[in-house]
């Protein structure tokens, strides 16, 4: 509060400084909602929250503030009211866990072993709650990324490898596997730029995905993902012969106006023949479009649509996006240069992910997660879902373990 007596607002977690460090040594024993709730400094954290409420509530009742001032106040007594309700609720439930654990001690007859097990049973309940909102109260505190509404241009690669159309192949179902995933998740999804390869496989393709929260969800898919199969044709197939391929994925985050100014004289636009599926049309007209930014470099394409005026709107829409991308990135290496970022960019140097078809296995390497039933996964649905929420949780999680850090080296210095 300030000496007027009016409050002054401040983040409920600022960890804009921090960055998620899923592959760092320091946290190979991962501490989960449960463990991070005891914690001394977020127990500390969570009492100041609750009293400012208190604090912030009183004033809105007292009426003395000014129109300005009780407006924010109001805001912040929103933010603060399902933090400190659920900080009380968890309050609560553990005194309840502690009542069940001094009654279990107390009923060691055989007379009372039905009510023994009917307590335990209570406890176990209990215990499930707490953990549920636990994890409510962390996804409350950590701030929401800027850009976890927006909409996404996703681009798939094949990579190269001896032996050839293992990376074509896996590229055509990982593509294919976020279509259904968009489906799944009721959003849409639009092709803008297909380009397969000629035995079936997919060389690259990118498409425009919309829908509510795509990027919060697939912002962790960008990087490279490797296959490992015996292919079902060929010298390999007979010989039972491993192959390891890879295929890269770009996530780009799109909000819904990018203001990115392009100058046409940095342009360059060339107009081709569409390729792949389409009837004769993509014999007869040159209605492909590509279009090259040439103080970068970048270079996009799109030959989904009839219209060769649709494709050039299109392609630069995507050219935006990637130069806004780039934007976006210079902004994060300034502000966390201290650290490398492991998701959240377009890296492409290390392997995400590994899909194993002998071992039917897929292994996460940033988080050390194993799933079983290849097929499930690649078809796009729950599986996949179940896989990339993981990830969610765990960079939730380290978010506060960031947080709690900095924290206790702020309070070691005296800050």
């Amino acid at each position: 509060l300030h000496k007027s007596g009016f409050w002054r607002p401040k983040s409920l977690l600022d960890t804009d400084r921090f960055t998620l460090s899923f592959t760092s040594g320091r946290r190979k024993n991962h501490q989960d909602c449960r463990a991070l709730w005891k914690h001394e400094a977020v127990q500390k954290y969570l009492e100041t929250l609750s009293k400012e409420y208190q604090q912030v509530s009183h004033l809105l009742n007292a009426d003395s503030a000014s129109d300005f001032e009780q407006r924010t106040l109001k805001r912040r007594c929103a933010d603060l009211a399902p933090i400190a309700a659920a900080f009380q609720e968890i309050r609560a439930a553990e005194r309840e866990v502690q009542e069940l654990e001094a009654m279990c001690r107390e009923l060691d007859s055989r007379d009372e072993k039905q009510l023994l097990e009917l307590a335990l049973e209570e406890k176990e309940t209990l215990d499930k709650k707490i953990n549920t909102l636990c994890r409510k109260l962390f996804q409350l505190l950590v701030p929401k990324e800027k850009y976890d509404r927006s909409h996404v241009i996703l681009e798939v690669t094949a990579g190269r490898t001896t032996g050839g159309d293992i990376c074509q192949q896996f590229t055509k179902e990982m593509f294919e596997m976020y279509q259904n995933y968009a489906d799944y998740k009721h959003w849409t999804f639009d092709i803008v730029n297909y380009t397969p390869a000629e035995i079936g496989g997919l060389h690259h393709a990118a498409a425009h995905i919309s829908g509510d929260d795509v990027y919060k969800h697939l912002k962790y898919e960008g990087g490279t993902h490797r296959v490992q199969r015996i292919p079902e044709t060929g010298l390999s197939s007979r010989m039972q012969r491993i192959h390891t391929g890879t295929m890269s994925v770009i996530v780009l985050p799109q909000p819904e106006e990018v203001d990115v100014k392009v100058d046409p004289k940095d342009l360059r636009i060339d107009t081709f023949r569409a390729k792949g599926a389409g009837g004769q049309h993509v014999n007869k007209t040159d209605s492909a479009v590509r279009i090259v930014h040439l103080p970068t470099g970048l270079a996009v394409e799109c030959q989904q649509e009839r219209s060769q005026q649709i494709n050039k709107e299109i392609a630069l829409r995507t050219l935006r996006a990637k130069l806004y991308q780039q934007l976006i990135e210079k902004q994060l290496n300034q502000e966390q240069s201290a650290r490398k970022l492991q998701l959240g960019t377009r890296a492409q140097s290390e392997r995400i992910r590994t899909y194993n078809f002998t071992q039917d296995r897929v292994t996460d390497h940033r988080i050390s997660y194993d799933a079983r039933n290849i097929k499930e996964i690649l078809n796009g649905k729950e599986a996949l879902d179940q896989l990339i929420n993981r990830l969610l949780e765990f960079a939730e999680m380290e978010a506060i373990t960031e947080y709690l850090e900095n924290l206790q080296t702020l309070e070691g210095g005296g800050c």
